[in-house]
Formats: structure tokens, sequence, C-alpha cells
């Protein structure tokens, strides 16, 4: 995974199998920051002009965030800013279009995918550094730096692949570009939680 700030960076697939922690998003901002993700895609597929919605003081907090996109059941783009350098509701309107268009694991979004499309948004906390003993699988997400090179795993990948918690390190670190065990020999380890939700019947 290429990390370039303040450009979105492509991410993975969310499906979360663990408790969540309680809901920072009420139901209607979810509702908010969803339409506003798929009107982000719709206007740039059709070519017209985003709808215009409102955003509270909640919503305008710089926050980094993942937009996933799915199509009958499969993953179709995966675009995100780990760092918070937007305020949220632009930040899913940026990613949401990055992730219809610049995932460069997919071709762009097309109209005829619109009614079929499904999003799911994994809203970041701050990074913080962390002890490798102290990261807990299906809680945390991972960034490993070492140099101009920086990969990422969201909460939900080690749950998925069934990994240890020395498998996450080592998987982050070959999303970096490092060898597996650049944790332990000098990467910068941090980590972040997310708030997931998305669409009925997508993946959150």
């Amino acid at each position: 995974m290429r990390y370039q700030p303040p450009n979105p960076i492509a991410g993975t697939s969310n499906r979360p199998r663990t408790a969540p922690p309680p809901a920072a998003y009420s139901r209607d901002e979810r509702h908010l920051l969803l339409r506003l993700a798929h009107d982000a895609i719709e206007s740039l597929v059709l070519q017209r002009s985003p709808v215009s919605h409102h955003a509270d003081s909640h919503l305008a907090e710089y926050r980094g965030v993942f937009t996933t996109l799915y199509r009958q059941g499969k993953l179709r783009g995966c675009v995100g800013y780990v760092s918070p350098i937007f305020p949220l509701h632009r930040a899913v309107f940026e990613t949401a279009r990055a992730a219809a268009s610049q995932d460069t694991r997919f071709i762009p979004v097309t109209s005829d995918e619109l009614q079929e499309l499904l999003v799911s948004l994994s809203i970041l906390s701050p990074l913080h550094p962390i002890d490798p003993s102290e990261v807990e699988i299906g809680k945390h997400g991972l960034v490993v730096t070492l140099g101009i090179r920086r990969g990422l795993l969201l909460p939900q990948v080690p749950v998925e692949h069934g990994w240890s918690r020395q498998e996450f390190l080592e998987q982050t670190c070959r999303k970096a570009g490092l060898v597996t065990d650049a944790w332990k020999s000098g990467a910068v380890l941090e980590a972040f939680t997310a708030e997931v939700f998305g669409d009925a019947g997508g993946a959150a």
C-alpha cells in the first residue's frame, strides 16, 4: 500500500466480526454520511453537480476515514485517509470518489453499477504509538512506518484471515514493502481503532 498524504490511499475490505465499541455517530449522522458518499460517486460517474448536504459541527471534525465499496458481495474499491487532514464530511466525499475511480485494483465504477453499489465507512481514531505486546486483534488497526515506506491494515483484516498478533504485525510490514520483522528493528508502530458502518445488506 502506498501512503501519499494528502492523497487517498487504497485499503482493504472491511467485514467487522467482533463487538463494536459504543457508536460515536448517531443513526441520522451515519445516514447522512452514507448518502454523501453515494452522491459523491453518482455525481462523478454521471458527471453532474453534487447535491449540497448540511453537516453539523460534529461531522466537521477532522477525522481519518476509509470508504469501501461492494457490488454483489465483492469488494469494488477501498480508499482512505489515515490522517485527519479534512473535515469528516469532506473526507467521506473525497474518499468515496477515489474508491470509485482511483483504486488501481479495479476499473472505475460505471453508471450500470450504481444501483448495486453498497458503501461501508470506517472512521478512524487518531494514530497513537503502541507496543507490539499491546496490539489486540479485532480492536486495533496498524500502521508501520520506516523511512518513506508506510503500510496500513484495518482492524478487521486479521480477524478475516485468522491471523495471530505476530502475523498481523508481519503482514502490516509486508504491506509497507518492508521485511516482515521490521516492527522489531527500527520501524515505527502506530495503532488506531475504527467505527465501521454501512448500507443495509453491505459488509458493515
